[in-house]
């Protein structure tokens, strides 16, 4: 117990969080064997077992779950000292970890990497793309200082701040190009392909075209926005892009894009971060960046809603 270190201890919390050694091995940036390794070092110097190893995915063992409740309690305490010391900086430098979701961070985060550059030379960006459930767990657990989302998450402990507001834009098959475009309550007729289960952008979605979550027709779900538009280009159905999204991906795809009839649906695009965060301060500021970078991906100034 004597030699038990703090990486040591962020090893077992990655896999009991993710259960699986090769993903645990890829959050730590470690390959898989030295993972069991470090795990074996731990459990030999505890004399137990933490973990019951089976074919596809690991487990905690009882002893297991009370030593990582308390590893985490002695992580998030280590992570709180270094988040006081950056505090007491007027800028923000040494690492920040922000999660930014997959419907914003292909098309915004080049620009927020450039703005952050020049900004904080002294910064070192650690960039995790999820989805929104997953990235609140991981502000809620310490594990992010802050990350870019659309808002509201609504959740007591997080505080938000809105930066943008972006419309979301009708993807059609190439020749409805020039045809009157849908409103957002009627492409419930039509085949409306969506984002799979988990993406807040799917949620905005079904809610702004009144649709039940069970309502899609098919079962026709992407993985991704691009995944999206190459389904419509291949006539498959309609779907809804987020603004910021569709220079890059539709650019090659034989499709067309439109404002949809009557009012056009929308999201605010913001950023959260733990209401007891010590650095709160310097992520307002930050935020300034994020705003910049989409200002300057739409090619100049825009009546963006103001930060507040």
């Amino acid at each position: 117990m004597k030699n038990l270190t703090l990486r040591q201890m962020r090893y077992v919390d990655a896999l009991a969080r993710l259960g699986h050694f090769g993903r645990a091995a890829e959050a730590c940036a470690i390959s898989q064997p030295a993972l069991s390794v470090q795990i074996r070092e731990v459990e030999t110097a505890l004399g137990a077992r933490l973990f019951e190893r089976g074919a596809r995915q690991v487990s905690l063992t009882r002893l297991g779950r009370d030593f990582v409740e308390r590893a985490q309690d002695i992580l998030r305490a280590v992570d709180e000292l270094g988040d006081l010391v950056r505090a007491s900086s007027d800028t923000l430098d040494g690492e920040l970890r922000l999660g930014v979701i997959p419907t914003i961070a292909p098309y915004l985060l080049p620009r927020i990497l450039a703005g952050a550059s020049a900004a904080y030379p002294q910064l070192n960006l650690n960039i995790r793309e999820t989805i929104t459930p997953r990235l609140i767990d991981d502000l809620r657990d310490n594990r992010l200082d802050a990350a870019i989302v659309a808002l509201p998450v609504s959740e007591p402990s997080l505080s938000e701040l809105p930066l943008f507001d972006e419309e979301m834009l009708l993807v059609r098959p190439a020749e409805a190009a020039g045809t009157p475009a849908p409103r957002a309550s009627e492409l419930g007729d039509h085949r409306l392909l969506l984002l799979e289960e988990g993406h807040c952008f799917r949620d905005q979605a079904l809610s702004f075209c009144k649709i039940g979550p069970g309502g899609t027709q098919d079962g026709l779900d992407g993985s991704s926005l691009s995944t999206l538009v190459q389904m419509v280009g291949a006539r498959m159905g309609v779907t809804l892009v987020p603004e910021m999204a569709v220079p890059m991906e539709t650019a090659r795809a034989p499709v067309a894009v439109d404002r949809l009839s009557g009012p056009c649906p929308s999201r605010t695009v913001g950023m959260i971060w733990r209401r007891q965060s010590p650095i709160a301060r310097q992520l307002e500021e930050f935020a300034a960046v994020v705003s910049e970078a989409h200002r300057d991906s739409r090619g100049g100034p825009e009546g963006d809603q103001a930060m507040s």
